[in-house]
Formats: structure tokens, C-alpha cells, sequence
């Protein structure tokens, strides 16, 4: 008898290869070393067993390899039973929105803003409730190491399906953009917002948005710029164009379109504290006194501003799938994170940066001013951004930090998420990546000079020990 796939381990199969790339609240590797067709498979086979499916949704995005590896995963989720809805090229938030509008649970192909060789998968259960590895994610990879599927009693089925423009179309009953009209500069990065966002403004009209699409042509090879806003640099080509055309407002996406970075009219980058207040705002206002849920790097001007409008503020840690937890657990209206995600209970409590992008659109088109007006009221602290240092032993040096700051005068030390170290007149977290050998670094002060104070003494010792 020939071996079945899983009777000879590849590489990608490996326990060692396995338990590096299932990530805390995603899969992510580099292709093909650690991550290839045969490991999609299994993983889709696992997932199917663990979330006891009976359909699935699967969409993609513009990486080469993501058409076949997504194709592997239905193949694996059909051989454990499973019909399975193919969605096609999607954002990863046009995901979320199929999960929740079919019902069924979903897996995205995407590893966001990494290099060209990367993929990875994002995975939910029906209506977008994440999964991560205290929520199914370990049992899919402990189920993929030991290859001890359950036989099915019946092959699925392989559907396609078509959710664009319905996704457009949900997104803009929830933030519709009426009043003034708005130039508009997007820059999908090669990403998956230019599959996206020419169905979105497309139904918002000429009339209402004059829009100068930036890098639109979906190519894994990010050719112009890597797609992680994030980051300075790749933001200066939508700083540029806003100056040059005029533009109101300046939008950034990554690579699968769930975060949202802002420039404003002087070309000026905003802080998505910033954005997270002000959507904050706009949810309060619906619903008085609601909770908002904003991360431990999100600037305190959030939960001052949440508190001073009467909602609930809670502070959670990092990561889609601990904020969408927190947000069931306490019924929160919005939550906000300063790396660019945002999510919302109106759209399955998943995290949307188009949708994010147009409330920003919406609250600007109701006012004669400009942005950088708009949002002043929302801007009380400055921040540091993220900064990252590859670091050969970050528990060390976060330990290391702890004992330089932890006995200072007024100074509170707490490990909720990495090392948050506060003080009444600045702050900063220093955390690992999930994903990446990276140490993340974020502060504020109260005005500018304590703040590059408090980033340049502690960015000097982060890099002293690595």
C-alpha cells in the first residue's frame, strides 16, 4: 500500500518547524522552509476536527503562494468533512465580514506586512470569534504534529462565492460619509486594500469622494514600498501625494487591509491613539456610557478622553484575539490599538481598517475645518511610535529595565503584556513580538522633551544588551 501524506514527515511538518510558526494568535512562517501546501493541508484537516465544522470560508491575499496553499487548506477541511466556500482574493477583514454574514467559521491566507516570503493563516469560528492558542489554536497544532485525524464519513464539498460587494455595502451602513466632499489619497501598498477600497468608494460616489489611488495593483512582491504603515518610511510616498494633490486626508494600509495608519492635510502622520479616540468618541455618542477597549500601548489620552465622556475604559494586552475576547466579556461598543487595529461590535467585534477609515471620513466630512483641527482635541500627549530592536535575550532586558526604573520615585512597573513602566509625567512598554525576533518599544511623555527623553534613555539600554 502507498503512504498516505502524512505517513512521511517533510519539513514542514517537522514538531520543531510545527511549534515555531503557531504564533499566540495566528500561524506565520517563512515559504517553503516552514511553511508550505502539505503543513495547509493538515492545518486545514486539524482545524476542521477542532472546531467540529460542517462549512467553512476561505479567502486569500495577493501573495503567489497563497491561491495554492488556501486551495490545500480546502482540500484538507473537504477530507475531514467539511464543505468549504472559497471567497477568493480578500481582504483579511472581507474575511471576518464572510465569516459573520454566512455564519460559518473562516480561514485567511495572509501574513500581513512580513517580506514577500512569508505566509501564514488566520483562523476563526463562526461570526469571527478568533481563534487563538488558549481558543483552539494549540489543540489544531498539537492535532497537525500528531497527524491523528479522525476519518470522515463523507468527502465535502469545494463552492465559490462572491461577498465584495456586499462587504462595501455593510461597511457603509455603518459609517456613512455624507456632507462636504473629500479628496481622498489611499495607499494600498500593493496590498489588499486595492482589491477593497474601489468597491468601497465606489458606492460612496464621485460626488461625495474625490479619490487618487496609490500602488492599487495587487503584487505580493510589494515592489514600491513594504506594506507596514508603521513604519516612517513607508509612509512618505502618501505624505508626498498629499501635499502634491491637495488631499484632506491621507490613508495607509497593510498588507491584508485590516489596519489603517492617517496622514493629515500638512502631510503629517497621525497617531492611531489618536484614531482610537476618536472613534471612541463617535461610539460613546451612540451609546452613553458604553465600554471601550484600548491596549496597554494605546496612549493614556484614550482612556482620559473615554473616562471624560462618561464610557468605561478597560486596558487589555496586545493582539486581535485578546481584545475580541475582552470586548464578548464586557460587551464593549469599539476597541482600539495603537498598531493601526480597530475593532467593532457592529461588525462581529473583528477588526476593520477600512471600516475605521471611513469614520474618521465621516466625522471630517461634517466640518468645514481640516483634520489636524479635528483631531487636536483628541492629541494630548506625544508619542514615541513603535520602535523595534533585535535583541538576543528580550526577558533579560526587560528584567534588566525593571531594576533600572522599578525603585524610581512615583514609578509603577506591571507585566500584563511585556514591561509597562508609568510615571505621572511619561510612560513606555517594552514588549516581544509574536512573530518576529524583535523587542517593540513605545513611549510618551507629557510634552515632547520628556517624551524623546524617555525613548532615547530607554531605546540606549535596549540595544547596550543585546
Amino acid at each position: 500500500m502507498a503512504d498516505s501524506p502524512h505517513d512521511v514527515m517533510s519539513g514542514t511538518l517537522d514538531p520543531a518547524n510545527i511549534s515555531a510558526i503557531f504564533k499566540a494568535y495566528d500561524v506565520r512562517g517563512t515559504v517553503p522552509d516552514q511553511m508550505d501546501e502539505e503543513l495547509a493541508r493538515a492545518t486545514g484537516q486539524a482545524y476542521v476536527q477542532v472546531v467540529g465544522a460542517t462549512q467553512v470560508v476561505v479567502g486569500h491575499d495577493m501573495r503567489p503562494t497563497s491561491p495554492g496553499m488556501a486551495a490545500a487548506f480546502a482540500d484538507g477541511a473537504t477530507q475531514a468533512g467539511a464543505d468549504v466556500v472559497m471567497i477568493g482574493l480578500a481582504s483579511t477583514d472581507q474575511l471576518y465580514f464572510a465569516s459573520g454574514h454566512l455564519g460559518l467559521p473562516g480561514a485567511m491566507f495572509t501574513a500581513s506586512h512580513n517580506p514577500s516570503n512569508y505566509n501564514g493563516i488566520k483562523m476563526c469560528r463562526a461570526h469571527a470569534t478568533p481563534i487563538g492558542m488558549e481558543t483552539g489554536l494549540a489543540e489544531i497544532r498539537d492535532l497537525v504534529l500528531a497527524t491523528a485525524f479522525v476519518p470522515a464519513l463523507s468527502i465535502g464539498s469545494i463552492s465559490e462565492t462572491d461577498v465584495l460587494e456586499a462587504y462595501a455595502a455593510h461597511l457603509i451602513t455603518l459609517a456613512p460619509v455624507t456632507g462636504r466632499r473629500l479628496k481622498v489619497v489611499a495607499d494600498a501598498g500593493n496590498g489588499m486594500a486595492g482589491h477593497t477600497a474601489p468597491a468601497v468608494f465606489r458606492r460612496l460616489g464621485d460626488a461625495q469622494v474625490d479619490l487618487v489611488p496609490l500602488y492599487f495593483e495587487l503584487d505580493g512582491s510589494v515592489p514600491h514600498h513594504e506594506a507596514n504603515p508603521i513604519e516612517a518610511e513607508n509612509l512618505r510616498d502618501l505624505q508626498a501625494k498629499v501635499l502634491e494633490t491637495g488631499a484632506d486626508i491621507g490613508l495607509a494600509f497593510d498588507g491584508d487591509a485590516d489596519r489603517c495608519f492617517l496622514v493629515d492635510e500638512r502631510g503629517q502622520a497621525v497617531s492611531p491613539s489618536t484614531l482610537t479616540a476618536l472613534i471612541a468618541a463617535r461610539e460613546q455618542a451612540t451609546e452613553p456610557g458604553a465600554t471601550i477597549i484600548h491596549n496597554l500601548i494605546t496612549s493614556r489620552a484614550v482612556p482620559e478622553i473615554v473616562t471624560e465622556l462618561g464610557g468605561k475604559p478597560v486596558r487589555t494586552r496586545v493582539g486581535h484575539s485578546y481584545i475580541k475576547a475582552t470586548m464578548a466579556e464586557t460587551d464593549a461598543i469599539f476597541g482600539g490599538e495603537h498598531c493601526g487595529h480597530f475593532y467593532f461590535r457592529d461588525f462581529w467585534r473583528a477588526d476593520s481598517g477600512m471600516l475605521a477609515a471611513l469614520h474618521v471620513m465621516a466625522a471630517l466630512a461634517e466640518t468645514d475645518g481640516t483634520l489636524s483641527e479635528l483631531l487636536a482635541q483628541y492629541e494630548r500627549y506625544p508619542v514615541s511610535g513603535e520602535i523595534n530592536s533585535e535583541v538576543a535575550d528580550a526577558v533579560g532586558v526587560m528584567a534588566a529595565l525593571e531594576a533600572v526604573y522599578g525603585g524610581q520615585e512615583a514609578v509603577t512597573t506591571d507585566w500584563l503584556d511585556g514591561l509597562t513602566v508609568s510615571h505621572p509625567d511619561w510612560t513606555f512598554n517594552v514588549r516581544p513580538s509574536n512573530t518576529e525576533p524583535l523587542l517593540r518599544l513605545n513611549a510618551e511623555g507629557k510634552d515632547t522633551e520628556t517624551m524623546g527623553r524617555v525613548r532615547d534613555e530607554v531605546l540606549a539600554q535596549i540595544r547596550s544588551g543585546r
